[in-house]
């Protein structure tokens, strides 16, 4: 599908309307290394050769912090069955975060600005038609905005054990927010007075709340949601951003997805919270399943229409198809908060918002993405 209707066309991942702009890349606590897997995928590899030494291909690249997003889903694409991003641990950085937790050294020495990002491939995967593939695809980003600077790709072949468990210790219960904690399913955790715990098993979907997009959705709902509301997450991946909602009291979520992976993701994280009979996760070309009645296969929404609070982590290129849908889809008065957007694009999203009758009341900012929030004025 091609961003415009004449020659000029678009990387896949920023021609499919509604998917997560990284479709499944597993955050850490500390917020400077991510990981993912598909567990499926390896276990079953597993299976087939119990008592022999698995290996995999490793495939690192070095880019700058604005193109992580779509090289990682880029990899996803090839088909790799684990993806780590590791991010500079720059000199600006505080060693007390926001969060409490206190650094004493660097923790790497990635330049500032910068990032690593491995992929994992099966052994006898076509590692010439993949690299050359993501030689492709990576340069076709200048041509949309994203600066993958002087980018360089490496392969080597490594032990499964040098990876495909090891990602779990990067993974802690982390205080995203005021009054959420997220923690994986295997570490325990006792939370404290007024704490709220979204629980998460990891998947092939986008948002585990360290990264700066999904967390600052997180603080924006913490801040903004009173209780009672109606919400739809557009492009909600893992679904924790639908969770962290009902759990700050929300009184239903529609949650959207383009991508089968996640919507499947997303109901497991769902009834892992107790929260299906509240979160109906949709298979959703953004808020297309929307249009012409209330139901979908049949199936009446959990939210009245229209809603008080939209809210979308994707990429601003997508942001900017279906701000009038948005429009549409809030109450007077209601809240649009709006992430993915890097802090090249910021204007472009602005403007688009305003020109559609929003009034941007809020911007907030983490590792150079920004979040938007905007309401649709009274009375329209």
């Amino acid at each position: 599908m091609a961003l415009t209707d004449d020659q000029t066309s678009a990387p896949d991942s920023l021609s499919e309307p509604g998917r997560s702009s990284c479709q499944g890349t597993f955050f850490c606590a500390r917020g400077f290394r991510y990981c993912t897997m598909d567990e499926a995928a390896v276990c079953g590899r597993r299976k087939q050769g119990e008592g022999v030494r698995l290996k995999w291909h490793e495939l690192t690249i070095r880019t700058r912090t604005e193109a992580v997003e779509m090289v990682t889903n880029f990899l996803h694409e090839l088909e790799a069955d684990g993806v780590s991003v590791e991010e500079s641990w720059a000199d600006r950085k505080p060693e007390v975060t926001p969060l409490g937790e206190w650094y004493d050294r660097p923790l790497n020495a990635i330049p500032a600005g910068w990032v690593e990002i491995k992929g994992w491939f099966v052994e006898d995967a076509d590692m010439a038609a993949v690299t050359r593939t993501l030689h492709a695809r990576i340069g076709e980003l200048r041509d949309y905005g994203i600066d993958p600077g002087e980018y360089a790709l490496e392969e080597a072949l490594v032990d499964e054990e040098d990876w495909a468990d090891a990602w779990k210790k990067y993974f802690k219960p982390l205080r995203v927010s005021e009054r959420l904690t997220i923690r994986p399913t295997w570490e325990p955790y006792e939370p404290g007075p007024g704490e709220l715990v979204i629980d998460l098993d990891p998947g092939m979907a986008f948002g585990t709340g360290t990264h700066a997009t999904t967390a600052l959705c997180l603080r924006a709902l913490d801040r903004i949601i009173q209780g009672g509301e109606d919400v739809i997450d557009v492009g909600t991946g893992s679904g924790i951003l639908a969770i962290g909602a009902v759990k700050l009291g929300a009184r239903n979520v529609l949650a959207l997805d383009l991508d089968p992976v996640a919507v499947s993701s997303a109901k497991a994280n769902a009834e892992l919270n107790g929260l299906s009979d509240r979160i109906d996760v949709r298979e959703s070309d953004l808020l297309g399943v929307l249009r012409g009645s209330e139901t979908s296969n049949g199936k009446p929404f959990n939210v009245q229409l229209p809603v008080d609070l939209v809210v979308a982590n994707i990429l601003a290129e997508i942001i900017l198809r279906f701000i009038d849908d948005v429009y549409a889809a809030l109450k007077p008065g209601g809240l649009y908060i709006a992430s993915g957007i890097y802090i090249n694009k910021e204007q472009d999203v602005r403007r688009g918002l305003e020109e559609a009758g929003f009034e941007i009341v809020r911007r907030d900012e983490q590792d150079d993405w920004i979040a938007l929030t905007a309401r649709k004025p009274e009375g329209r």
